[in-house]
């Protein structure tokens, strides 16, 4: 089972599990962020098993997962030698923010060199890289030493994976699949996606903990949003990017958002399904009372008004919820601000996506 200390996987795992890499099989194991479904980014086979296993389309983008390179006494890391079997050009802006936020939960969008597999860009001109922090994923990249593609290690359009447990749970029946245990999800939403295929803007495609702000902060370079990049014609041709989708990250129980102090206006949206309701509070706030509403009958759960810990802790939220019979769930909206859009996007598409027929939503 899964526990918060994290459970140190032996290197004769490990290595198990880098022979199962290299023979085509697939290997799901823990990220900084959310538990991912690794494959050889080389091996166009083992490749559409992620799509076979999860369900999911095939013309969506899967991110490559590299290690960061021992550092040993170096000051700075040297990303070149390993991004240049990857991508066509590496900007000055690029190499900032590698040796500003890796390895960490920033993905950055490359023009791709021409060996990269269609089968893993999705049949486009850029490819998305990262290298995650968990010292599991790295262990494993490291001994691997190559590529290892890695969407969320769930079913397609549900809710993401922060634990080797829910990955258990979501492919009960995939009797081969290994699973790497490394604790709970300390990010516990995926990483922030930025735009460098233009070549003279640095775009944000999904926010995630490591904001625009942030990255302005570190490294001076400006990230725009989709609809505010300078020149308009970077914009139509931006690229398709995980997580993208309208529904997707979501329980297949009715999941809804409310305005502060609008509780019951969320509940007359559902006159039929509203007799047992699941209810999130801020924890800095009282709690609603029942509201002088006689046909719902709420369970109040807190959340934390902290944006890092209500990230890290969202989708173990989510899946306990769904798991727990619910009639419908309500969610505070996110505040305004950089910090809560990564959680703010998250819930959004999960709402969509929501409800009992939440897999034809994610087909769509």
């Amino acid at each position: 089972m899964s526990r918060d200390n994290t459970p140190l996987q032996t290197s004769a795992v490990i290595n198990e599990a880098v022979e199962t890499l290299r023979d085509g099989g697939l290997v799901a194991f823990p990220t900084e962020t959310v538990y991912g479904l690794g494959a050889d980014a080389k091996n166009a086979e083992a490749i559409k098993k992620i799509f076979t296993a999860k369900g999911r389309p095939s013309n969506h983008p899967l991110i490559v997962h590299l290690a960061a390179p021992d550092k040993f006494d170096q000051a700075q890391i040297d990303w070149v030698p390993l991004l240049t079997p990857w991508v066509r050009d590496l900007s000055e802006d690029a190499l900032k923010l590698m040796n500003a936020f890796w390895p960490g939960p920033l993905t950055l969008v490359f023009k791709k060199e021409k060996s990269v597999l269609n089968e893993l860009t999705g049949g486009q001109d850029t490819v998305a890289i990262r290298a995650p922090a968990h010292p599991v994923a790295q262990e494993l990249l490291r001994k691997f030493k190559g590529g290892v593609v890695a969407p969320s290690a769930n079913r397609f359009g549900k809710v993401s994976p922060t634990s080797a447990a829910d990955v258990r749970n979501e492919f009960e029946g995939m009797l081969d699949l290994m699973v790497l245990d490394g604790g709970d999800c300390e990010v516990g939403i995926e990483s922030t996606i930025i735009d460098l295929s233009s070549g003279d803007c640095a775009t944000l495609l999904r926010p995630g903990v490591i904001t625009p702000k942030d990255i302005l902060a570190k490294t001076g370079i400006t990230v725009y949003q989709p609809g505010e990049a300078k020149d308009k014609n970077l914009i139509e041709g931006l690229p398709r990017v995980a997580g993208s989708l309208r529904a997707h990250y979501a329980p297949t129980t009715p999941l809804r958002l409310y305005a502060p102090g609008r509780v019951l206006d969320a509940l007359s949206e559902f006159p039929d399904i509203k007799s047992r309701v699941a209810v999130a509070v801020w924890d800095s706030e009282s709690s609603l009372g029942e509201d002088g509403h006689p046909s719902a009958h709420f369970e109040e759960v807190e959340v934390p008004s902290n944006s890092t810990t209500f990230a890290s802790r969202l989708y173990r939220s989510l899946r306990d919820l769904d798991q727990q019979g619910w009639d419908l769930i309500l969610f505070p909206e996110p505040p305004a601000g950089e910090e809560w859009d990564g959680v703010r996007d998250r819930l959004q598409r999960a709402c969509f996506g929501s409800g009992p027929s939440s897999s034809s939503h994610a087909s769509n």
